[in-house]
């Protein structure tokens, strides 16, 4: 019974503005990297180049864009489980002889009594965390930039 209290206890008082701050913290990391991991693909882009005919391009030159992705939701569930039962059971058996031996009369009683209390503690937590991410087409400047980069006809 002590090790659920202990689990409610902590699951009530649990820091619900710090685990808020630490999702956004984890989001805004997660998304710098996404942004990163773009930009490091454009640079690629650049540097890579295909041969078609007499020409040289690169991927950026062709239309390749890299991908930007971005979270458009996040989510944090908590749930919380909690049950207790008492029962209590009471018996009692009463037996009684009698009987006469030699012009005695004998008398006996038996009596057989239980008492039982029984108490049941069961906690269930369980949590998630959810984040949904999204592709977005490249920002309107760095697309203008590359066009104009590498404008040139294509024969």
């Amino acid at each position: 019974m002590a090790e659920s209290v202990a689990v409610t206890r902590a699951l009530v008082t649990a820091p619900l503005p710090q685990i808020i701050e630490k999702l956004g913290l984890a989001i805004a990391q997660a998304q710098f990297a996404l942004d990163t991991n773009s930009v490091e693909l454009a640079k690629t882009m650049a540097a890579t180049e295909v041969k078609i005919g007499d020409e040289t391009y690169n991927l950026l030159s062709l239309g390749f864009m890299p991908s930007f992705y971005s979270f458009s939701e996040a989510t944090v569930e908590a749930k919380l489980s909690f049950t207790m039962t008492e029962s209590t059971e009471t018996s009692v058996a009463v037996g009684v002889q009698a009987g006469v031996n030699y012009g005695v009369f004998m008398a006996a009683a038996s009596i057989d009594v239980s008492y039982a209390r029984k108490f049941s503690v069961s906690t269930e937590g369980a949590s998630s965390i959810a984040a949904r991410l999204v592709s977005l087409p490249a920002p309107d400047v760095f697309t203008q930039l590359i066009k104009r980069q590498y404008e040139k006809p294509i024969s």
